[in-house]
């Protein structure tokens, strides 16, 4: 359920704010609403914060040695964090030189060894010489009065040595020359390399000593868990609102005021200790222009599912559902039917049973993960037992035991048989398959019946209840019509009659009253015409609404599909690597084909039920029930816990 809140508003004075402050972090119980905060202090905490991140980003890739306790200090932290700062910029420019030298270094490449200091001893002794890149043609034009010396040729250019004598003419030429003279670098290519080989020498040693300091990497983590403390008590006190107010014979007195949000529950503690500070106040009922904080509590199988949202970012909205229970019950079934192999669910619950024994081992809580991942694994061993899905194998290469387990309209076992209605009197039947879609359209049956419900639930002393009928009336009436249209026309016709009843007339009659009970009262807010007018106002987005029910029972067809292709993986992976092993010189092979494979396959699946199980609940359920996960999370300000 999500947890009853009460918005309060606290009014104090204006040199009181820190005191305060430490007094409802202590209290623990006060969501905080505040504005953006400023000031100096909150810079240069935020800068602190900034420093110590990138020291632990520093480290987080290296080896962590084992902390002692003269290493878990807050303050030790921060000064190594400011080493690792200097010695990352130090290598930050070193690498910047590196850069520049081995660009150097290539500039230089077609040219072989130069040594600027030779080039200008042989100026000084009366021979001068110059380099040049130019164009083939060029070169050719120079003429045989200049000297020169070809290092490089190619189709289009020409690289040489210009070696000046001080025949008649030369100067001219060499000035002619000045756009295609060579740059001579500031260091022999020698001493290039030679201070390649010390930055790198510098850049291994910075990286080694910054490796050194990963024994801090929990106190820095502490230290960041601090930070963050200080920056949002600063970011509180600088945040609050304040005004100066005239009093006769007393001059202006500052006053303080802030909102929040705390738990029905705790509102007698925070009045009583309001009274013993004599703070001023406010008690009122949230509304929707309020951004109320969202705290969901339920019982501990529940909870199971918060790791998964957590992961998700999704949080209910204060005056939406908390849709935990349910999301959990369907997600398991969802996530067996993608999965689909029992073989998989045992591998994935074996894994998780020995993380499980490892944690208690070592005598440490066993994360609510783990019991999730565990529980997925049953459903999947549930989901393969019922429909004879083990390893990838055939029904045929099984047990006679396990298929016996099995249920036959949606077994592998009978994949190949026609099951006939008893009202098709053997004329018209279905296949398992078309058996295990009726099967998905009956979860999105169930699943959007109970969101329709929940919005009953919620308006039952209003007469829009009426609308959230029709809803129901509508999707019930169209879940025949995509039995009818999707699985199949001739076992679900429209003409359909059983004990007397015309299903399919019904079904439709159904979809039309359903239409015009939520066209008449979906938007009835103490007015019948105002709300059908609401309704004109909107008549594309009703007569759309219709076409969405059809849609999203259709939508729950992935179920199917995914988990028929994770099937045909398998099933491949297993014809790959079954004659394989029938010799002994490529045992090994196949044991890695079947490895890869599977796991290939199983990580496809976990992609599958992010993609297609989650959104099932996260859009399609949420969807009809308006839902738009706007929430945010409950933060008490409270004092820093340890970890």
């Amino acid at each position: 359920m999500i947890v009853p809140m009460k918005k309060v508003s606290l009014m104090i004075m204006g040199d009181k704010k820190s005191e305060t402050l430490k007094k409802l972090r202590k209290l623990g119980i006060l969501h905080i609403v505040s504005a953006e905060g400023s000031g100096k202090k909150l810079e240069e905490l935020k800068e602190r914060m900034s420093l110590l991140e990138s020291a632990l980003f520093s480290i987080s890739e290296k080896k962590n040695k084992k902390i002692n306790q003269e290493n878990a200090d807050v303050k030790k932290a921060m000064a190594v964090a400011e080493e690792i700062a200097g010695l990352e910029e130090e290598k930050k420019l070193c690498s910047a030189e590196l850069l520049s030298l081995t660009t150097e270094l290539d500039r230089l490449s077609d040219w072989g060894e130069i040594d600027p200091e030779k080039l200008k001893e042989l100026s000084e002794k009366g021979v001068e010489v110059y380099l040049y890149e130019m164009p083939k043609a060029e070169y050719e034009k120079l003429g045989e009065n200049v000297k020169t010396l070809s290092l490089q040729k190619t189709k289009s250019s020409v690289k040489f040595l210009l070696i000046k004598q001080g025949a008649e003419g030369e100067d001219e030429i060499v000035d002619s020359l000045k756009s295609y003279k060579f740059e001579l670098p500031s260091a022999s290519t020698s001493e290039i390399r030679q201070k390649i080989e010390n930055l790198n020498n510098k850049i291994k040693e910075t990286e080694e000593i910054i490796a050194s300091f990963s024994a801090f990497g929990d106190s820095i983590k502490k230290a960041i868990k601090v930070c963050e403390k200080e920056i949002e008590f600063e970011i509180y006190k600088t945040g609050m609102s304040e005004e100066n107010l005239a009093y006769e014979g007393n001059g202006n007195v500052s006053v303080a005021y802030f909102t929040g949000f705390v738990e029905e529950e705790n509102i007698e503690n925070l009045k009583n200790t309001a009274k013993e500070n004599s703070w001023g106040l406010l008690v009122e009922d949230p509304t929707e222009e309020d951004n109320v904080p969202t705290k969901l509590k339920n019982n501990k199988f529940v909870s199971l599912i918060y790791p998964l949202t957590d992961f998700l970012g999704t949080v209910p909205g204060y005056f939406e559902y908390d849709i935990s229970g349910w999301f959990l019950a369907f997600i398991l079934v969802f996530f067996g039917i993608i999965f689909g192999d029992g073989g998989y669910g045992i591998f994935i619950c074996a894994v998780t049973a020995i993380l499980i024994a490892k944690m208690k081992a070592s005598k440490k809580k066993v994360p609510p993960a783990f019991l999730l991942i565990g529980l997925f694994g049953l459903s999947t061993i549930v989901w393969g037992t019922l429909t004879c899905t083990w390893f990838g194998l055939s029904a045929q290469q099984l047990p006679q035991w396990l298929q016996k387990l099995s249920i036959p309209f949606i077994s592998n076992v009978y994949a190949d048989k026609i099951w006939y209605p008893f009202w098709t009197n053997g004329e018209y039947g279905l296949t398992t398959a078309q058996n295990l879609q009726i099967f998905c359209f009956s979860l999105a049956l169930i699943q959007l019946t109970v969101a329709h419900i929940k919005v009953a639930a919620r308006n039952r002393k209003s007469i829009k209840i009426l609308g959230d009928i029709g809803s129901i009336m509508q999707l019930i009436g169209i879940f025949y019509v995509v039995l009818s249209f999707v699985v199949n026309a001739q076992v679900f016709s429209f003409s359909l009659v059983l004990g007397g009843i015309p299903v399919g007339t019904v079904a439709l009659i159904m979809v039309i009253a359903g239409f015009v009970m939520s066209f008449v009262f979906s938007n009835y807010a103490g007015n019948i015409v105002k709300s059908i007018l609401e309704s004109l106002k909107n008549i594309v987005s009703v007569l759309l609404g219709v076409v969405n029910v059809f849609s999203d029972i259709v939508s729950y067809i992935r179920l199917w599909a995914v988990g028929l292709a994770g099937a045909a993986i398998s099933a491949t992976v297993n014809e790959l690597a079954g004659p394989l092993l029938g010799n002994f010189m490529f045992m090994i092979l196949a044991i890695v084909l079947l490895v890869f494979g599977h796991g290939l396959n199983m990580i496809l699946n976990v992609l599958s039920v992010i993609v297609h199980g989650i959104r099932l609940n996260t859009l399609e359920f949420s969807s009809h029930l308006d839902m738009s996960w706007s929430g945010h999370k409950f933060k008490p300000f409270e004092e820093q816990i340890e970890r």
